[in-house]
């Protein structure tokens, strides 16, 4: 029985630490959404996490449908943070199998942030983002229409 035990127990550790390693660093999907953070807090009792809502709207005036992430990297959560009110492009991973919410309320992790300088209506016609602060993006140009014929 003991000799059970030293080789059981031993092999149970290595097989969880396996299954952490391969869940935190392997990605189930990848992508990237667009629209504007309009929730993004730290949370949590123990385990704080960055928790985030995005709010994408296809068009102007249709209904948004709501993106929730989490962001476990305090770089990314500081230029989240910078670009609240912009319209933005969050590139997230999904990962699957994390076993508690100590890693976070939602399975979309959140790596990358950029701030989308226009939003095209139509082909040639485009809605102009506020102008950006000097540490951000450029300014964007201002609204174009398609030339006349």
């Amino acid at each position: 029985m003991r000799r059970f035990l030293l080789w059981f127990v031993p092999a149970v550790l290595a097989f969880g630490a396996l299954y952490f390693y391969l869940v935190i660093h392997w990605s189930y999907s990848s992508g990237e959404r667009a629209g504007y953070v309009q929730k993004f807090s730290k949370k949590g009792w123990i385990c704080k996490t960055w928790e985030g809502e995005l709010a994408m709207v296809s068009m102007p005036g249709a209904a948004q449908e709501k993106f929730f992430f989490t962001v476990w990297n305090d770089r990314v959560a500081e230029d989240i943070n910078r670009a609240m009110g912009r319209r933005v492009s969050l590139h997230y991973e999904e990962k699957v199998g994390l076993p508690t919410s100590c890693f976070g309320e939602t399975r979309y992790y959140v790596t990358r942030v950029t701030i989308v300088p226009e939003i095209p209506l139509a082909p040639g016609v485009t809605v102009p983002v506020p102008a950006a602060t000097p540490d951000t993006a450029p300014t964007p140009a201002a609204p174009s229409a398609a030339p006349a014929k």
